[in-house]
């Protein structure tokens, strides 16, 4: 996707990567429902699998030399991108703080930015174990 206007295919790549992720976050939510007034473990365990998996992701793509193909559309930005939630993460904060439990939700906070970069970086470390630097420009 390298235009600022999609084209059709790259759409439906999206919307149907999209469903997919959607679908599986919805099904880890029902599996593993959180209480009201709890720390919010599974948002922050889907928001971790999905940052080390977009990390590991985009690190394999570049290292064959496709990091903006159909792939990335699918799932980096589809599955992944529906899967994972910052709209979930807000509201479990706020109503975390609404109900008096700033202690859980600053931790809750920083679980979830501190561990969604390492979690990346993770993923980033353990794509590139499998082959040597990343090419150069017109290298592959």
């Amino acid at each position: 996707m390298t235009d600022v206007h999609p084209t059709a295919r790259e759409m439906a790549l999206v919307a149907a990567g999209g469903a997919l992720g959607a679908a599986a976050r919805y099904g880890v939510a029902e599996a593993f429902p959180v209480a009201s007034s709890t720390f919010p473990a599974t948002t922050l365990a889907v928001n971790l699998t999905g940052a080390f998996a977009l990390g590991l992701l985009l690190e394999h793509l570049l290292r064959r030399g496709r990091a903006h193909g159909w792939i990335r559309l699918l799932v980096g930005i589809g599955v992944l991108g529906s899967f994972t939630t910052f709209s979930t993460f807000a509201v479990e904060v706020a109503g975390l703080l609404r109900d008096g439990e700033a202690t859980i939700a600053g931790g809750y906070v920083a679980a979830s930015v501190a561990g969604g970069i390492a979690a990346c970086f993770a993923g980033l470390a353990v794509g590139g174990w499998r082959r040597g630097p990343v090419p150069d420009e017109g290298e592959s």
